[in-house]
């Protein structure tokens, strides 16, 4: 638990290090030189399937492994040495702070109204069109980011490294990176990519109901609208084409009284998605600080359970 604590404490001071070499980064380079040379001998779909799992073992594999013989001869050395490391480890795992960052970019961008600002600071965090949307649309977008991310960037992170201590939880990021970057459904991607994709839905299946189930309570707790929450995350939570993203957001929607999902832009195309919880007031800018402190809330709620739950294992 220390290496957690620790490290949640030095995320959400620091925050994401600029122009440092991030753990994460480096995995998603290693699947870019990986792909590269797998797909030089591939020469129909069923090569390249296989190339995709081991694609996906190559990367999941050195994420677990490498942490793992870090920490071993760290602790050789000196148990405070392993402990600082891990802590280390722990804190590059996690991206509370960074994720808050980047959605309160988006916020003061609207309250200063600058849309040309608030749509720029938005499209690095969303992949939707951003050109057009309005005041209300870009906070949406933010929301849904944030909402959606509070399981993938923060709970579901704890919940592996709480389960495995450090190297799950690289193995677990490396899961989730594959997905972003090989899982899609288009020409390159849909016979390599298949794997990551599935194993992404999988890794994240238990994490993303126990998030939700969390901020509900979380929710209780900074005294938002807890009994919406779990009313529209029972109804809505599988308003979304992936069976996992829709649990957060159906939350967040309810605690906050908002719709979010519906039709977006993507590459220029209208892409069709049913909508998340009930339009009872627009969505406003200020939606974006309420959904961040939800998503505090959660994670510090997360981390305490976390304790107990060691404390009495123990």
């Amino acid at each position: 638990m220390l290496p957690l604590i620790l490290g949640y404490g030095i995320d959400m001071i620091i925050g994401d290090p600029q122009g440092f070499p991030h753990p994460v980064r480096l995995i998603g380079n290693f699947i870019s030189f990986m792909e590269r040379n797998l797909r030089r001998g591939c020469r129909n779909e069923e090569d390249e399937r296989k190339a995709g799992m081991i694609l996906w073992f190559s990367a999941v594999g050195a994420s677990f492994i490498v942490p793992l013989a870090i920490l071993l001869i760290a602790s050789r050395i000196s148990g405070t040495l392993a402990l600082i490391v891990e802590s280390i480890m722990c804190y590059y795992i996690l991206a509370t702070k960074s994720l808050k960052d980047e959605s309160m970019k988006v916020y003061l961008s609207l309250k200063d109204n600058n849309l040309q600002e608030a749509r720029r600071n938005l499209s690095y965090i969303v992949g939707r069109d951003v050109d057009k949307l309005d005041e209300g649309a870009i906070a949406r977008a933010a929301v849904e980011t944030v909402a959606e991310n509070t399981s993938d960037g923060v709970i579901a992170p704890m919940l592996y490294i709480l389960i495995g201590g450090a190297p799950l939880g690289f193995m677990y990021k490396a899961v989730n990176t594959l997905d972003s970057m090989v899982g899609y459904k288009n020409k390159r991607y849909i016979n390599m990519g298949r794997f990551s994709a599935i194993a992404d839905d999988v890794a994240n299946y238990i994490p993303a109901r126990l998030s939700a189930y969390i901020m509900v309570a979380a929710a209780f707790i900074l005294n938002m609208d807890y009994r919406k929450a779990l009313e529209i995350y029972r109804r809505d939570r599988y308003n979304h084409k992936s069976p996992n993203s829709a649990h957060t957001e159906a939350v967040s929607a309810g605690a906050l009284n908002i719709m979010l999902g519906g039709d977006n832009y993507y590459g220029g195309v209208l892409v069709p998605k049913p909508s998340i919880g009930d339009p009872d007031r627009e969505v406003e800018a200020e939606d974006i600080r309420r959904v961040n402190r939800l998503m505090n809330a959660a994670s510090i709620l997360c981390l305490f359970i976390g304790i107990v739950i060691k404390i009495i294992v123990r």
